[in-house]
């Protein structure tokens, strides 16, 4: 699967498609997937409530933030693969947060849901064929691809580890 064209691709998401450095779509879902997990895995739980600033979500809120979009993605990829022309809304990731109930979760139970919904959405963006990747529909007032959504789901995935060892982790 080739990348996407970044000219076709909404510039609210370009930095998470550019993200995805010289891999295709199902071997970004995976490596994205391991290499997070692997970092997630060896923090301390009290490292979970750990903001690296103040009204800066802290990490098992970031954790919440990253499954949130995930599933948006993935069902607006599951749409627009069957063939589903209903434009589809926009979602406050601001508004998600404080409703995600991070802090009553532990950041083990937080990566065993991660890993499974990382496997749910390789299983789903694995059965779609190359005409259902290359169908577009619209999120957010903007046109993209299903192959986009999966290259967005795993660039996200990699913006969010790039700020966690860069600004949560490196104190």
């Amino acid at each position: 699967m080739t990348k996407p064209d970044l000219q076709a691709v909404p510039t609210a998401f370009k930095h998470y498609v550019e993200n995805v450095k010289d891999q295709d779509m199902m071997a970004a879902l995976k490596d994205s997937s391991v290499k997070f997990l692997s970092i997630i895995r060896s923090l301390p739980e009290e490292k979970g409530a750990y903001a690296y600033a103040e009204g800066k979500w802290t990490i098992k809120e970031m954790l919440c933030h990253m499954m949130d979009a995930e599933r948006i993605f993935a069902y607006r990829a599951l749409r627009f693969a069957r063939n589903d022309s209903t434009a589809l809304p926009g979602f406050d990731e601001n508004s998600y947060a404080p409703e995600a109930n991070a802090a009553a979760r532990t950041l083990a139970s937080l990566v065993r849901e991660m890993e499974t919904l990382r496997q749910t959405t390789i299983d789903l963006f694995a059965n779609f064929t190359p005409a259902m990747l290359d169908r577009k529909g619209t999120a957010s007032n903007m046109p993209m691809s299903v192959l986009t959504l999966g290259y967005i789901i795993s660039g996200h995935e990699t913006h969010h580890r790039k700020v966690l060892t860069e600004r949560y982790l490196a104190h």
